[in-house]
């Protein structure tokens, strides 16, 4: 048996996972804030996932819905069965990270970290 029958073989085995994916990035959020939304809807399908970014009272419910959205479009995109999508990952790591200076008393400055988020989903089917 020689090599090239195995590796195309094994290219017959492994099929490739259909995935839709949307990013956003530098939200003006701080990650751990975005963090408390986006545990809610780890998991979940897509439809009970818009139901509850609906229903969420924070303030970066409304990027998170646009990034899920996003994804959800480019599943659709993909020719893939809105019926059975979830949300596979989903996960907000740390964007830019702005400093800026508040005057204070004596005409010194204390520096101020503006914090942002980089917002990731990945979409699958069951």
């Amino acid at each position: 048996m020689n090599i090239s029958s195995e590796i195309s073989n094994k290219k017959n085995v492994l099929s490739p996972l259909i995935e839709a994916k949307a990013i956003a990035k530098n939200l003006r959020i701080t990650p751990r804030k975005v963090r408390l939304i986006i545990d809610l809807i780890r998991g979940k399908n897509i439809k009970k996932a818009f139901s509850i970014l609906n229903n969420v009272n924070k303030l970066g419910t409304n990027d998170v819905f646009k990034v899920v959205k996003s994804a959800f479009y480019n599943a659709v995109n993909k020719k893939m069965n809105s019926d059975k999508l979830y949300i596979h990952s989903i996960f907000a790591s740390d964007g830019i990270k702005m400093k800026r200076f508040i005057p204070r008393a004596k005409g010194s400055s204390s520096s101020k970290i503006k914090r942002t988020s980089n917002v990731t989903v990945i979409i699958k089917e069951k």
